[in-house]
């Protein structure tokens, strides 16, 4: 039984050890994810930073912070990075932390949530590539959007800066 709770600042060390290790072994990866969560958490920006546990064990986590569509600030998020210790992949573990986190954006509320990732596997949530959002320096086809409510903007997505500065 999973069970998904907020991050609370004891969870800090593991979940960057977790994101770490998550990572490792991933040929796309740039390295600098468990970074890129630390500086979101550090400027304020983890809109939601949940964690998964099995067994009173901290096996997942996952983040979801602000974008910005045409330079606005509005009710669009991004998620990820969403890490689960290698040897607990494929266990349902990030599908659960994914499926909490959209339903606490709604909850928010939320309009969307965009992810740069495998179509194959972010399809399953309702995730689809949209050429009218736009985020530069990623192949197209991997950057995906599901609209929780409203209308879906069109323009440029850019992250929060931690992205760039990890």
């Amino acid at each position: 039984m999973i069970q998904i709770r907020p991050e609370r600042p004891e969870d800090v060390v593991t979940i960057h050890a977790l994101t770490v290790s998550a990572f490792k072994p991933m040929a796309y990866s740039s390295q600098t994810e468990a970074r890129i969560v630390d500086g979101l958490r550090a400027a304020g920006a983890l809109t939601l930073s949940l964690v998964a546990f099995q067994d009173e064990v901290l096996v997942g986590h996952v983040a979801f912070s602000p974008v910005r569509i045409n330079d606005i600030q509005g009710d669009w998020y991004g998620l990820g990075p969403v890490s689960v210790w290698p040897e607990r992949q494929r266990q349902g573990i990030g599908q659960a932390l994914i499926r909490e986190g959209l339903g606490r954006l709604k909850a928010l509320p939320a309009s969307g949530c965009v992810l740069l990732g495998d179509p194959k596997y972010y399809g399953r949530f309702g995730f689809e590539h949209d050429p009218d959002l736009i985020y530069r320096g990623a192949p197209s086809r991997y950057f995906q959007r599901l609209t929780l409510s409203g209308s879906t903007p069109k323009g440029e997505v850019r992250y929060h800066l931690s992205f760039e500065q990890s």
